[in-house]
């Protein structure tokens, strides 16, 4: 792994490309970036940073998604080529972790190798680039920064992508306004699920970069620009369905696509070989769905759901079941493939493959059909997350310069 670094500036930024490798805008962005602050002496002079920039965290995982990467950009085809390492083999969630009864030591490399450039650098600023799939661009922070919210919402409109305005990723996740979070923390969704009776150390591992920086004062940016999105993504006019009932279904719908396939996980782990990289993952997400759908019962009936859903919740409810039935059943496939490919081709996973395969040519006929999804240009992307690096950085260095 490399990092370039770029100035002189007496406040440190770390900007670092694909910690999840579905996720290849932050590695245009950083080559945008680099090539901006090396050309353009005035850039640098007036964002008073040396910057630090990781084209790629995870380039083994990349790998795996380049089969998507040149096209065509539909949800059918992305999911297809999908790739998402476990939780515990991820680069942004294998930070050192310990709370209540969780506790995670097992560094990756990768990780490691990011931390020792935060211990050395002692950053003033830290962004991690990230991508959604599908609705409205959504920002977090490591904490309130009201000046810098306003111009970070300002962003998207200028290439006529929305705000999110639907479900955030996680309910325990905070919000400071519309489409601005506070990064969550894995202690925050530890307290929740407890809170929720169910046992937290199932879903949590380790720590994330945005929490790692907080012992030096810096402040943390993540810029969540999807693909797709559509108008519905920042829509917030209420609907006639009551939030809750919205909650009840998607957790059914969670659930059920969670026993598929479960059942089909289930049915062919005997007979697996490989221990492929796809199947360490299938095993991490199918359980994690069906975790999902307990969280959106258990918290369904809290008595501030009983008001209209909005068209965003809406949205962003369906567009979650579709991205989550083409990620992970696009990764169960690709295992059962691998397995027929090195000669693996028992009548048990001969027959789960086929029936897999057409059960998952219905959700991305579905998810087709259900979208009124417009592709984003990619320079667009690469624009939006660029203005919120350079308005992070500089935010992030007038404010050290101001301290005592």
């Amino acid at each position: 792994m490399l990092c370039l670094t770029v100035g002189d500036g007496p406040h440190h930024a770390v900007v670092a490309a694909g910690p999840h490798p579905n996720e290849p805008i932050g590695g245009l962005t950083v080559q945008h970036l680099a090539t901006r602050l090396c050309t353009d002496a005035e850039l640098r002079r007036s964002a008073g940073c040396t910057w630090h920039i990781v084209g790629c965290l995870d380039p083994d995982g990349t790998r795996l998604n380049e089969g998507w990467f040149a096209g065509p950009f539909t949800r059918a085809h992305y999911g297809r080529h999908f790739y998402r390492p476990a939780g515990d083999e991820q680069v942004e969630w294998t930070f050192p972790f310990s709370y209540k009864r969780a506790y995670f030591d097992r560094v990756l490399p990768e990780t490691l190798a990011l931390m020792r450039l935060i211990d050395d650098t002692r950053p003033s600023f830290l962004t991690t680039l990230h991508n959604g799939e599908s609705g409205g661009v959504f920002y977090y922070l490591t904490r309130s920064e009201p000046a810098l919210q306003e111009l970070l919402k300002s962003l998207p409109a200028r290439y006529g992508v929305p705000l999110h305005a639907g479900e955030a990723e996680h309910p325990s996740v905070k919000r400071l306004e519309q489409a601005v979070y506070l990064a969550p923390t894995m202690e925050d969704a530890y307290d929740y699920l407890e809170a929720l009776g169910q046992d937290p150390t199932e879903h949590i591992s380790g720590a994330a970069s945005d929490s790692y920086i907080k012992r030096y004062g810096a402040l943390g940016l993540t810029a969540e620009v999807p693909y797709w999105t559509d108008a519905a993504a920042g829509d917030t006019t209420p609907t006639g369905r009551i939030y809750r009932d919205l909650l009840l279904a998607s957790a059914a719908d969670l659930q059920a696509t969670s026993a598929v396939l479960d059942e089909t996980l289930r049915a062919v782990s005997a007979d697996l070989v490989t221990g492929s990289a796809f199947i360490r993952a299938s095993r991490c997400f199918i359980p994690m769905v069906a975790g999902n759908a307990a969280t959106d019962q258990s918290r369904a009936g809290a008595p501030e759901n009983d008001r209209p859903a909005t068209v965003a919740e809406v949205a962003s409810c369906r567009d979650m079941l579709h991205s989550v039935r083409l990620r992970f059943g696009g990764m169960l496939l690709r295992a059962l493939e691998g397995e027929l490919a090195v000669g693996n081709a028992t009548p048990v996973i001969r027959k789960r493959a086929g029936a897999l395969a057409e059960t998952y040519d219905g959700w991305c006929a579905e998810a087709e059909a259900d979208a009124s999804n417009e592709t984003i240009p990619i320079g667009h992307l690469v624009a939006i997350q660029y203005g919120a690096i350079l308005a992070g950085a500089t935010h992030a260095a007038q404010e050290a310069r101001t301290r005592p």
